[in-house]
């Protein structure tokens, strides 16, 4: 079986001017993504063996929401907080190892450069959506773009 990598850009934060950007809160909306999320990677019986995020607070806020379902605990990875690239995910995925599938939060436009240098493709990450990658060796396939909120919905 070879690899999977998920990613999941955080959610919704707060604006710009609330507070430094390291420290954005996800809003009310952002948690409703975040577990929407968690809540799609359950259904599509995604077994997740690590997750890595970002360290900004709105990343890591979505990352522990999301793994709620997933039964993970989320590793801080200090290169998911900017210029995060496919070679970066390369070597997060040689480092888990064989047949593993890693989830890993964080950010535009690096998840959308991501994409592009593993599978060719040209995408947009919304807030709060996920992308899947299957990987062979260095290529990869674009498995999967959705956004979660819109399929599962949190009650009020």
């Amino acid at each position: 079986m070879a690899q999977q990598l998920w990613l999941l850009r955080h959610g919704e934060a707060e604006p710009h001017d609330a507070a430094p950007d390291d420290d954005r809160r996800l809003t009310e909306r952002g948690r409703e993504q975040s577990l929407a999320a968690g809540r799609a990677l359950a259904a599509l019986k995604t077994e997740i063996h690590l997750c890595f995020t970002s360290p900004k607070v709105r990343a890591r806020e979505t990352a522990v929401l999301a793994c709620e379902e997933l039964k993970v605990e989320p590793i801080d990875h200090e290169p998911l907080a900017a210029g995060f690239d496919g070679e970066g995910a390369l070597e997060l995925m040689a480092a888990a190892g064989a047949d593993q599938r890693v989830l890993i939060v964080g950010h535009e436009p690096d998840f959308s450069q991501v994409v592009y240098d593993l599978t060719g493709a040209r995408i947009d990450m919304k807030k709060g959506g996920i992308a899947a990658i299957r990987l062979d060796g260095s290529r990869g396939e674009l498995m999967v773009l959705v956004r979660p909120r819109e399929l599962f919905r949190i009650a009020p």
